[in-house]
């Protein structure tokens, strides 16, 4: 904390802002607490402009700050709220260990997120009738190069000169994203420009594509893609709001030139638990991907940077972690986690709760809370994000095992059919908890644009104490995270249990093998993503690691006798870390070398039912072959005379007429009478 300077403000005496007990929670001696900051206290700004790292707890006026700091040449300082989120309250005079928390929060170092740069060349596709979306298309022709599709044949006020093309047209598809937009158009036809009080139009064709940087959509009905509004470059615009048509005319009118996206997700195909030689197991991230930017890909799947709009519910979702999410990663997200919670416990805090929210309607209604109601209780401490879909069960246990006593998530409701990623994980979370023997509802999914419906779900949260106040080093894999957190949480139980009960799609779990089906032909082991199922090398042998199995199912799909069945579950014992034999056999010894080569079932099986039976293993010497291992069985057919691998095949006699007529004559096939004739 010696490495930061805090300047902390009361905004103008309306909050309670403790800066000597928050500076010495934060081991930095006491903090002064400005009342003006941003007016006439703005030179004790300037003069701390110098520091390495400034932290300013006022996000209102970060704007007028950052413009500050940028005429002196220093350093854009971090800012954080502690009026809206703290302050103003109806606790009010409660807040001081919330603020501790997030003055530390404010402190964590952020990773700059990996960005990947698109471009545009200004072509904007117009979509839509009247005379409202013709003079939409105006205003954006002024910066782009527009081009407008009709949708119907509305009349229009035309002018005298046109600035750009207009057409006629229904959309069929359309795919891809900003700078990269295809679209397809049925009933295509260019305006004639002889058209007087009356539009018209010739050429008309179907299955017309079209490329375009660009597309304001001004239609009624459905729009082009699925998630729009995280669709770049794609702005769905209702006509009858004016002050929309505004916004969509400002934000299009920029997008020309190259602008960097960040990438919100990274994927590792080697433990994708998708597909294996076309058998499906786990489909979890494409069935939970709003905005289509999945698509599968063979074995694995593929992802599209250029469409994800950073939902995260593939990651959330994911049971191997071969989808991370990014935006933050998984260990600045825990971390984070963990420091708001630790550090309002150490400021003298009681039974914190987390808040998840994300920075545009999530902000919004606690700003409107704040201001109009009775704010955010003392106790409950929010954590803004990207997208609040995108939490995982290894984050929500490391909440719980942190020291949060409930879980808020307060979820978009304009995205509210995003969210059953979310609510299988928070299922899953509540399964763990209940096992442990914590059965009260402690995780809160809430979709709400009113404030005093909001304010009422967070004021009433019951009273319940921490499950469990550890931290851990969040390293590793996604898996490893969760057993963590789930370990934490069963030392802090009074209920000793060894084995929780699942639900079928959670991401841990048991396999079971008929051993009077299985063959171990290990066709099992070359399709398990997670290493889970094993062979051993020195004699036929299934072996399994249960910590290790994600529940994919690809085992089940690829068995060959479907003799394998999988029990979600979640085994707390330290023997789950440990191989266990699912299945075994004494090996079958070559009846010529005696070495090992097979299971001994396997090779009686392929005996009784080849052997005699099948053409190629007809007489004994040839049925023994199955019995022999590679080297011995080719050494065999070598020795034969007419069993030779390596022989060149006999060249076929030539089928004459003459053959054909004396076939007929005999009254036999030409087979029969060719074979015939080489026996005589």
């Amino acid at each position: 904390m010696s490495k930061h300077t805090f300047l902390l403000c009361n905004c103008a005496n309306s909050m309670p802002v403790d800066g000597e007990k928050i500076g010495q929670n934060l081991g930095v001696g006491d903090l002064p607490v400005h009342t003006n900051l941003c007016r006439t206290d703005i030179a004790d700004f300037e003069a701390e402009l110098s520091a390495n790292s400034l932290c300013v707890g006022c996000t209102q006026e970060a704007t007028f700050f950052a413009e500050v700091a940028e005429e002196a040449d220093a350093l854009t300082p971090s800012f954080f709220n502690l009026r809206e989120f703290a302050g103003w309250s109806s606790d009010g005079k409660k807040t001081t260990p919330k603020m501790v928390a997030l003055t530390a929060h404010a402190t964590l170092p952020e990773k700059s997120a990996r960005v990947k740069t698109l471009s545009s060349d200004g072509l904007c596709l117009v979509l839509g009738s009247g005379q409202e979306c013709f003079e939409a298309a105006e205003l954006l022709n002024q910066k782009l190069s527009v081009t407008l599709i009709l949708t119907s044949d509305t009349d229009l006020v035309l002018p005298s000169k046109f600035d750009f093309p207009i057409f006629k047209g229904n959309i069929k598809k359309a795919s891809g994203t900003f700078g990269s937009f295809e679209v397809t158009l049925d009933d295509y036809a260019a305006l004639l420009p002889s058209s007087k009080s009356e539009l018209v139009f010739a050429g008309e064709r179907d299955d017309v594509q079209s490329q375009c940087s660009v597309i304001a959509d001004f239609r009624e009905g459905s729009p082009l893609f699925t998630r729009h509004d995280g669709r770049d470059g794609y702005f769905r615009t209702d006509l009858r709001d004016p002050a929309a048509v505004m916004r969509t005319v400002f934000e299009a009118s920029e997008l020309v030139g190259e602008f960097e996206k960040p990438i919100y997700v990274d994927y590792n195909p080697e433990i994708c638990a998708h597909s294996r030689s076309k058998k499906v197991g786990c489909s979890k991230c494409l069935d939970n991907c709003p905005a289509g930017a999945i698509t599968a890909n063979g074995d694995h799947v593929a992802i599209d940077l250029d469409i994800c709009g950073g939902c995260g519910n593939c990651a959330a979702h994911c049971p191997t972690g071969a989808v991370s999410y990014l935006f933050p990663d998984r260990t600045d997200h825990i971390k984070a986690i963990q420091t708001l919670a630790s550090s309002y416990y150490k400021a003298g805090g009681e039974k914190a709760s987390l808040l998840i929210h994300d920075k545009k309607q999530g902000l919004e209604i606690i700003s409107l809370s704040a201001r109009y109601g009775k704010g955010l209780p003392a106790s409950l401490i929010p954590l803004e994000v990207h997208s609040p879909s995108g939490i995982g069960h290894d984050a929500l246990v490391a909440a719980f095992a942190a020291g949060f006593t409930h879980v808020v998530i307060l979820g978009d409701t304009q995205q509210s059919e995003e969210y059953e990623a979310l609510k299988k994980e928070i299922s899953l979370t509540q399964s763990l908890l209940s096992g442990l023997g914590f059965e009260e509802e402690r995780l809160h999914l809430i979709f709400s644009t009113e404030p005093d419906e909001f304010e009422q779900a967070i004021w009433d949260l019951a009273n319940f104490n921490p499950v469990s106040k550890k931290t851990f080093a969040p390293l590793g894999s996604k898996r490893e995270i969760a057993r963590m957190g789930i370990g934490a949480l069963a030392e802090a139980s009074t209920q000793k249990a060894e084995i929780i009960p699942l639900s079928n799609e959670a991401p841990y779990g048991l396999i079971s093998v008929d051993r009077d089906s299985c063959t171990l032909c290990l066709s099992c082991v070359s399709a398990c993503p997670a290493d889970a199922l094993r062979d051993n090398p020195d004699k036929p042998e299934l072996r399994f690691v249960e910590t290790a199995c994600v529940q994919c199912g690809l085992c089940q799909n690829t068995c060959p006798e479907s003799a394998i069945s999988l029990t979600p579950q979640l085994n707390l014992l330290p023997s789950a870390m440990q191989p266990v034999t699912l299945n075994e056999e004494e090996p079958f010894e070559c009846i010529k070398c005696g070495t090992p080569f097979a299971a001994k079932s396997t090779i009686e099986k392929i005996s009784e039912k080849l052997a005699g039976s099948h053409r190629m293993f007809e007489s004994e010497a040839n049925a023994q072959l199955i019995k022999m291992c590679d080297t011995c069985r080719l050494e065999t057919m070598a020795e034969t005379n007419d069993g030779d691998p390596f022989a060149l095949a006999k060249r076929p006699v030539p089928r004459t007429t003459d053959d054909y007529i004396s076939a007929e004559k005999s009254g036999l096939t030409i087979d029969d009478f060719l074979t015939q004739d080489e026996t005589d």
